[in-house]
């Protein structure tokens, strides 16, 4: 399914540095998430500091710095790499003259876009609107007019206008919805597991891979696209194993460093899926520089929605740019705990297919020692 491109605005972006250690890879983020939401750099503004301002977070010599080049590029918009809170975010919009948005509403509106199916939608409006409650204060421009505008765009558009009561009501029937959609997502789950079918996700950092894997496997049809949050919404299918049948595998949103609480929040009802699994294909890119950090990154937000302990193959993909043969490593119990391979290609893809038709066998010897 082919998605609209959003129209294009035109922005400054802004990084400071405090000395982490990732500032550089988060700022390379923010240049694909700003691209992704169909905006169009006009200028990067980098300075360094201890720890943020707490009127204006990057301070005010800085802040004047930007207000000029604002003034010179006539930009219709500041993006900020970081989160600002509601004080900061009015100071900052009043000193620069223009409108302000931080990473999290960069990520919100990315969301927005691509969220298809009903729940999905509700997950990202539900979001939305946790994050407008504790920032209306600093969003009191005319930005519920601005329909097309990044930050001010999808299902929280007209929220503004709102007043806390409201949004509380809204928050409480988006919250009912979406705990109708995962009981139905438990009767089909129960379904499966009678059925005795090995339940996959597939997970990993944003744009490693993931869709392009899954279309792979199922023969599925699912959006891919060379850009971050590709794929929102998950999507199952079923695959066939020679010898062991039906396996359910679905594909999940991408994971990213500093990813909202607000959305994770959101989104653990779809996310459920990845805790439920009975197996976990993580994606990485390793083409990479930083895979490891990536790695790292998708283990920490699995540790959060509690999928920690659920056994991992690591899906190594795009050897094809890096000349790698495709291989598989075992660990110390003979389990395949690597793969690496080309879901672009296809090279490879049989050694996956047999660490998923190892897990099935596993899992119905399990089941059928605890049988007996």
């Amino acid at each position: 399914m082919q998605q609209t491109p959003a129209e294009t605005e035109a922005a400054i972006l802004v990084s400071i540095d405090f000395g982490t250690s990732d500032h550089n890879e988060s700022l390379a983020e923010l240049r694909q998430l700003a691209e992704t939401a169909g905006v169009r750099t006009l200028a990067v503004i980098e300075a360094k500091r201890q720890r943020p301002d707490a009127a204006l977070f990057a301070g005010s010599g800085k802040v004047q710095q930007i207000a000029e080049i604002v003034e010179q590029m006539e930009a219709p918009l500041v993006i900020f790499n970081h989160d600002l809170s509601p004080a900061q975010m009015r100071n900052l919009t009043a000193k620069l003259n223009t409108r302000v948005i931080d990473r999290t509403m960069l990520i919100l509106d990315i969301f927005a876009q691509r969220a298809q199916s009903h729940e999905g939608k509700f997950q990202v409006e539900l979001a939305q609107l946790k994050y407008l409650a504790t920032h209306l204060v600093g969003m009191n421009q005319d930005m519920g007019q601005q329909k097309h505008a990044v930050g001010a765009r999808g299902p929280g558009e007209t929220k503004l206008e709102l007043d806390r009561r409201k949004l509380d009501k809204r928050v409480h029937m988006l919250k009912d919805r979406l705990e109708k959609l995962k009981k139905q997502r438990v009767v089909q789950r129960r379904a499966r597991n009678r059925a005795d079918v090995l339940s996959v996700s597939i997970v990993g950092y944003t744009n490693a891979g993931k869709s392009t894997l899954f279309n792979r496997l199922t023969r599925a049809d699912v959006y891919v696209a060379d850009q971050l949050f590709a794929t929102l919404d998950t999507t199952s299918r079923r695959m066939f194993t020679e010898g062991e049948g039906e396996i359910v595998v679905s594909d999940t949103v991408g994971f990213i460093r500093h990813l909202p609480h607000s959305l994770i929040a959101a989104f653990r009802s779809t996310l459920e899926e990845t805790v439920q699994a009975d197996l976990l294909l993580h994606v990485v890119d390793a083409n990479n520089a930083i895979r490891d950090d990536q790695i790292a990154e998708v283990n920490k937000v699995l540790a959060e929605i509690g999928a920690a302990d659920i056994p991992q193959v690591l899906v190594f993909n795009k050897i094809d740019l890096q000349e790698v043969p495709p291989s598989v490593q075992r660990d110390d119990y003979g389990r395949i705990a690597r793969v690496f391979l080309s879901a672009k290609s296809g090279e490879g893809l049989d050694g996956l297919r047999l660490a998923l038709t190892e897990a099935q066998t596993a899992r119905r010897a399990h089941a059928a020692i605890e049988q007996t």
